[in-house]
C-alpha cells in the first residue's frame, strides 16, 4: 500500500493510506498505548513514551529517543472522539514550541474490509508546515505507516 502526502491548501497536509484491517482494529492500534509502543515512529529510534488519556480534553504524548539520547516527543489534547471513525486533536512538537497543529484523523471502511486512514492537519502557517516537510517528515511518516501496517497483521 502507498502512503500519500499532499498539500491541498496553503496550510494543510493530508496523509492517506489504506490498511488491510477493519477500522476497529486500526482505531485500537492508534488509541491504546500498548499497541502504539509496537509501531510508532521509525525503526532507528526507540519508542520511550506512549501516553494516552482517550477522552475529550485528555492529553496524549508519544515520543522516541535517538541513539545520542535526544528525545523527539509530540503531544497534544483530544478535542473530538468518535470511536472507530474520527479522532480530532492538537499536536505540538515539544522541541519547537509554538501554536499547535490541528489534526483530524478519519477511519473509513473500504469495500474489501480494510480501512482508509486520512490525517488532515491544519498548520499555523505555510512556513511552519513547509519547514516540517523539509526535515524529511515524508520519509518518516511513510516508514511509520509501513510499521503500523505490519503490526496490524499481528494483532
Amino acid at each position: 500500500m502507498i502512503t500519500l502526502l499532499t498539500t491541498p491548501t496553503d496550510r494543510e497536509l493530508v496523509i492517506t493510506r489504506t490498511f488491510d484491517a477493519p477500522p476497529a482494529r486500526v482505531w485500537e492500534a492508534w488509541t491504546r498505548p500498548e499497541h502504539v509502543r509496537r509501531w510508532y515512529g521509525i525503526a532507528a529510534l526507540t519508542t520511550t513514551v506512549a501516553d494516552i488519556d482517550l477522552k475529550v480534553g485528555g492529553a496524549w504524548r508519544w515520543g522516541q529517543q535517538a541513539p545520542d539520547g535526544q528525545e523527539i516527543v509530540f503531544s497534544g489534547t483530544y478535542e473530538e472522539i468518535v470511536p472507530n471513525e474520527r479522532l480530532v486533536y492538537t499536536e505540538n512538537f515539544e522541541l519547537m514550541p509554538g501554536p499547535p497543529v490541528h489534526v483530524t484523523l478519519t477511519f473509513d471502511d473500504t469495500p474489501d474490509g480494510g480501512t482508509a486512514l486520512t490525517s488532515t492537519s491544519l498548520w499555523p502557517s505555510t512556513e511552519v508546515r513547509d519547514q516540517a516537510l523539509a526535515t524529511g517528515m515524508e520519509g518518516g511518516v511513510k516508514e511509520e505507516y509501513d510499521r503500523l501496517a505490519a503490526y496490524l497483521r499481528t494483532m
